[in-house]
């Protein structure tokens, strides 16, 4: 039997935290960029993440998932295809795409992940049908990224390959609604262990590529060195864990909402630690985006709220 699907007030905490944990990220890797290629930030990042699971797991006394016995087969093709389409691929392709496009066209298409995972989680997930008012609610949060980032996300650089670098990025949502579908679908096991199987995984098959293309990275200032542990421990070790926990517990279309979470993150970083100036345009997308996510799962918040209202009440 399908487990149902709760949203329970511990998931609504754990995507807030997403949503700063990724939203700071846009800033580390730019500064990790400073000290090695692209696609050794991908490779550091998963290593990082998948060798600090890996020791909670076996300091834990919880190891990896079953690699034996029945089911087990099955189980690490989940993994495998929560490695590839939840971490190695839309790395790559980000990492890749950005290199050439303005990196608010990339922030863009971090939002349209939900509308990705709206028919995606509809046809492969029981629970999570598609209705008017989540669809408006989803369409409203894009609009007010949109907003937020401004026109000048679509304009173009001018550079060799520029449509196939927009490709990339799309592609990237589009990996990042797929690795949610396998990712609530894959069989029940511990989450820590499942975290740290889908990083191993994923840093097992990016990383040869990575020394392949760009070698072994020379000597590093320590700045860029430190912005790299905080990517492999927290945007990609933590973020694992939490990312599974949300998944599980309440669905894909519900974790997809801290793609909407994470450009006002990343703009409110941009400009407290980079001085970076906060346009008109920040308050009205910020107010579309909590409009949309309100909208998109008031059944949700009614029964939070409406639960802490009965909690409260006095016994008659």
């Amino acid at each position: 039997m399908e487990k149902a699907i709760v949203i329970a007030p511990v998931n609504w905490l754990r995507i807030g935290a997403l949503g700063v944990i990724w939203g700071a990220s846009f800033m580390a890797v730019s500064v990790s960029l400073q000290g090695v290629g692209p696609l050794s930030v991908v490779a550091a990042r998963l290593c990082l993440g998948a060798l600090f699971l890996l020791t909670l797991c076996f300091a834990t006394g919880r190891g990896l998932p079953r690699r034996h016995g029945s089911g087990a087969g099955r189980l690490w093709v989940f993994i495998l295809a929560m490695g590839v389409f939840s971490n190695a691929l839309p790395f790559f392709l980000l990492s890749w795409g950005q290199q050439v496009v303005a990196s608010g066209f990339a922030g863009v298409t971090m939002a349209v992940v939900p509308l990705f995972v709206l028919p995606l989680a509809h046809l492969f997930v029981p629970g999570e049908r598609m209705s008017l008012r989540r669809s408006v609610g989803f369409i409203l949060g894009t609009i007010g990224v949109i907003v937020l980032i401004g026109p000048g996300a679509f304009a173009e650089t001018g550079a060799e390959r520029e449509g196939l670098a927009r490709l990339a990025c799309v592609g990237a949502a589009l990996c990042y609604a797929t690795g949610s579908i396998f990712t609530r679908r894959c069989p029940d096991v511990d989450r820590l262990s499942l975290a740290a199987g889908v990083l191993l995984v994923a840093a097992l098959l990016f990383t040869p590529y990575a020394l392949w293309v760009e070698g072994w990275p020379g000597q590093v200032d320590w700045v860029p060195v430190l912005a790299l542990l905080y990517l492999g421990l927290l945007p990609t070790g933590v973020a694992q864990i939490l990312l599974v926990q949300v998944i599980r517990d309440a669905g894909p279309s519900f974790m997809s909402l801290v793609n909407y979470m994470v450009p006002v993150w990343s703009v409110i970083f941009g400009a407290v630690l980079l001085n970076e100036a906060l346009s008109p345009s920040l308050y009205l997308g910020l107010a579309l985006i909590l409009g949309g996510v309100a909208l998109s799962q008031l059944g949700a918040l009614q029964r939070v709220f409406g639960a802490r209202m009965r909690r409260g009440r006095p016994a008659r």
